[in-house]
């Protein structure tokens, strides 16, 4: 039987079966039989294949010690959890952004606190003079996500908070256009701050404020998909949101 799960994921990556050979340092031919002859791979090609293709290794075979192996790899991406986001040490935010190399990301319907942080900002102008990917999601203010998520707090006022994040960021609109800023309409489950391969995930929970929330640390491991899940997200976030206007930031 063929496996058309990694078929799927070859196409949904745009990859070939040469890539993933070069990749993971197997031939072609091997590759090919996983595909068309359903044949399972030794186990350390489960997962380079999956680090390779980013999805967990389950979702392309079903071998229960990958199952389980995955379970741990998933426990293991887990560096701490915080019961609530006020617990986070302040200087964790800008330390693990400050340590990113390639690529941060912040998925957020606000995330005031960190808009209004000075060292914040000179970070971001720092990663962006050494050419890092800087990407900024805020909420779209005049949304029903965000309208409801500040009914799901206990106020409503989430607009409000959006476009001050937008005021406070203003001056790098300018002074570092690299630095990108979307606005989305998408309903969060987690704020998500991601700076290369750490992230911290702040859980919504209903009827209190983000700051109350858990936080959990995730750091990536090859294989582990935990981190991954989360970083599809953004992506996908990405990819349906729309560039900030001017009357975004003066709310005409």
């Amino acid at each position: 039987m063929s496996n058309e799960r990694l078929r799927s994921a070859l196409l949904a990556r745009g990859s070939s079966v040469q890539d993933l050979a070069d990749a993971i340092q197997v031939n072609p031919k091997t590759v090919e039989r996983w595909i068309t002859q359903g044949k399972v791979p030794y186990r350390r090609h489960q997962y380079a294949a999956a680090a390779f293709l980013r999805v967990d290794v389950t979702t392309l075979w079903s071998d229960s010690r990958a199952v389980e192996t995955a379970s741990d790899l998933g426990k293991a991406e887990i560096v701490t959890v915080y019961p609530h986001r006020h617990m986070v040490p302040a200087h964790m935010w800008r330390e693990m952004y400050a340590r990113a190399e390639k690529q941060l990301d912040m998925l957020v319907y606000a995330g005031l606190w960190l808009s209004e942080d000075p060292a914040f900002h000179s970070i971001l102008q720092a990663k962006a003079n050494a050419e890092a990917q800087i990407r900024i999601l805020l909420g779209d203010p005049a949304c029903l996500a965000v309208q409801q998520r500040g009914i799901d707090e206990g106020h409503r006022i989430m607009d409000g908070k959006i476009r001050n994040a937008l005021v406070n960021y203003r001056p790098l609109f300018s002074s570092h256009p690299e630095i990108s800023f979307r606005l989305h309409d998408a309903t969060l489950y987690n704020s998500l701050f991601r700076a290369d391969d750490e992230m911290l995930v702040n859980a919504h929970v209903y009827g209190i404020g983000a700051y109350m929330a858990p936080v959990f640390h995730l750091r990536r491991i090859p294989g582990g998909g935990l981190f991954d899940t989360y970083a599809n997200s953004i992506e996908q976030t990405w990819g349906n949101a729309r560039r900030v206007a001017d009357h975004d930031v003066m709310g005409d």
